[in-house]
């Protein structure tokens, strides 16, 4: 039940995040945050926090949600990343965020090669 409370917790993050940042965005931010939009509801909602819990915290990720991810593209998946690590919260850690975003696609490439 706790793995839940912080997944939830963390898409509540991930929203805020969202609604606080978005009077500020400029027009590449927009367009990061149409991207954004397009890739978040290709990926279902428990892969996206799975996703985000594995570079935000340290969680873990499916088979399934690997091959998702990877259906859906590098680009997407780099865009989420960032658009997330670029808050001011977070970029004194972007670096880190940065190399597990890198660490999880190579992962999620090799699971669905395999598969």
């Amino acid at each position: 039940m706790s793995k839940f409370s912080s997944q939830i917790t963390m898409l509540f993050i991930v929203v805020a995040l969202v609604c606080v940042f978005v009077p500020v965005f400029s027009v590449e931010e927009a367009e990061a945050k149409s991207l954004w939009n397009t890739c978040l509801v290709k990926i279902n909602p428990k892969c996206a926090l799975d996703i985000i819990g594995v570079v935000f915290e340290n969680g873990t990720i499916s088979d399934p949600c690997c091959n998702d991810l990877v259906k859906e593209g590098k680009v997407c998946h780099d865009t989420l990343i960032k658009y997330i690590a670029d808050k001011p919260m977070l970029i004194a850690h972007e670096t880190q965020y940065l190399k597990k975003s890198a660490d999880l696609w190579n992962h999620c490439v090799s699971i669905s090669k395999s598969a």
